[in-house]
This record gives C-alpha cells, structure tokens and sequence, in this order.
C-alpha cells in the first residue's frame, strides 16, 4: 500500500557514507523532530535523475532551507558507494544528504516501488519528492513515469513550502 499524506513514515534504516565509512542511519535519525524535504530517484547516474531531478534539487537547495526545512535528502535504490561518487560529483555544496536504500527496504515500506527489470535495474524507487514534518509526510508528489521530472522537482515542492 502506499504511503499518504497524514501518516508517518515507517522504520527503515539507510546508508550513508562518512568519513569513518559507511554508517547505519534509520528513520528516526533523519526525521525525528525535523522538516525534511526527501526527494528518491530511480538510480543515481541515469539520465533523468542525473541530468534533470538533481540539478532541480541542489539548484534550489538554499531556497528550500530559507523556507524552514532542516535537511533535504535524496533517496535512490543503489549502494551507499554509488551514492557517496553521486554526491562528489552533483553536490557541490553539500547541501543534501544521499541515503542508500540498497535492498530498497524503504522503497518497498513506502509502497513506492517499480520493476525496472525489462531495462536491467531490478526493483527500484519511483520518482517522487516528499515534504516529511517529525516522520509525517505533509506533501507528496510522484511521477506518473520514471523518467519524466514534472511533480517532483525541487521547484515544485519549494512552491508547496
């Protein structure tokens, strides 16, 4: 089933890389007390994700923080490597936390999964953006196709702040 607006994100626990490796960071970690703007592509470095979806996250990056998020983050079913060479090279400023969702265990708690296989990525994440408030999600905008960036943009969900 997939998740509404009203209810709160269910336990997950993701990966993230720090300068100690890779650490565990669950649900409560990144949302517990916060606003966070979460934003889940299908797979780092595909096309729409790497040349569409995350400039339109980091570009309005600091507009999104003026509007009183915390933290914004973006989510992929890919290994926390992948994520920590997809940060070095789209997030120049370090204004987005990458989570690994690597066994897509969030993707599928969220019921916002996609069998990718006939193109050889397996399951993934649909593409959505995500306005979560202490672990609620208040607004959430998700793509219709995988690649395509017309709900769940970063100029999208700063117009909803």
């Amino acid at each position: 089933m997939t998740i509404k607006q009203g209810e709160r994100l269910p336990q997950a626990t993701f990966r993230i890389m720090t300068d100690d490796g890779p650490q565990a960071k669950t649900t409560d970690d990144i949302f517990k007390g916060k606003t966070v703007a979460l934003f889940a592509v299908p797979g780092a470095y595909t096309g729409t994700c790497h040349k569409m979806h995350m400039p339109s996250i980091t570009m309005n990056a600091a507009a999104i923080k003026a509007k009183g998020v915390d933290a914004i983050a973006v989510v992929s079913v890919n290994d926390v490597f992948v994520m920590k060479a997809w940060k070095r090279d789209t997030d120049l400023k370090d204004e987005v936390l990458f989570l690994a969702d690597g066994n897509a265990d969030f993707a599928k708690a969220v019921g916002l999964t996609f069998d990718g296989s006939g193109n050889g990525l397996g399951l993934r994440s649909k593409r959505y953006s995500m306005l979560v408030k202490d672990g609620v999600v208040e607004k959430l905008n998700v793509e219709e196709s995988p690649g395509k960036v017309e709900v769940s943009g970063g100029d999208t969900l700063l117009q909803q702040l």
